[in-house]
């Protein structure tokens, strides 16, 4: 039998994001594995317990939304820039491998506002998988 893996998902509760949950949960994981929901709010964003977890994150919070399955789900919750605590998340949870959704940017939008899935799979330490969106398109 396969060692269970960590298996994180970044989520910010967009279309895409949802999609790489959506294929981690049905095309990736195996039985045992476990999922981490890694959620990075804006720095800007004040709930009174950011300063208590500032550094770390919040703690795995249990999801019982997925309770029928045979794959642990958490979440935790980090304040930040998303491309350095993603990054710093695989270090900190000791994940065996990462997945993200891809707004699907065009390339000057790409260079403009930065890639997070690109600056993630360049630094982080394990496995990316990057599940992508369909592409934005240019409103008239």
């Amino acid at each position: 039998m396969a060692k269970a893996r960590l298996v994180g998902v970044g989520m910010d509760y967009s279309a895409t994001s949802k999609s790489a949950l959506k294929w981690a949960i049905h095309d990736f994981v195996e039985d045992g594995d476990q999922i981490i929901m890694i959620h990075v709010a804006s720095p800007k964003a004040d709930p009174t317990n950011k300063q208590l977890f500032a550094d770390t994150g919040s703690p795995l919070i249990p999801l019982e939304e997925f309770r029928e399955m045979n794959v642990k789900v958490v979440a935790k919750v980090y304040w930040g820039d998303p491309r350095e605590k993603l990054c710093g998340a695989v270090e900190q949870l000791k994940l065996d491998s990462l997945v993200l959704g891809s707004r699907g940017l065009g390339a000057i939008k790409r260079v403009l506002l930065g890639s997070v899935s690109n600056y993630v799979v360049q630094n982080a330490t394990c496995p990316v998988t990057v599940v992508k969106g369909t592409p934005s398109r240019a409103k008239p």
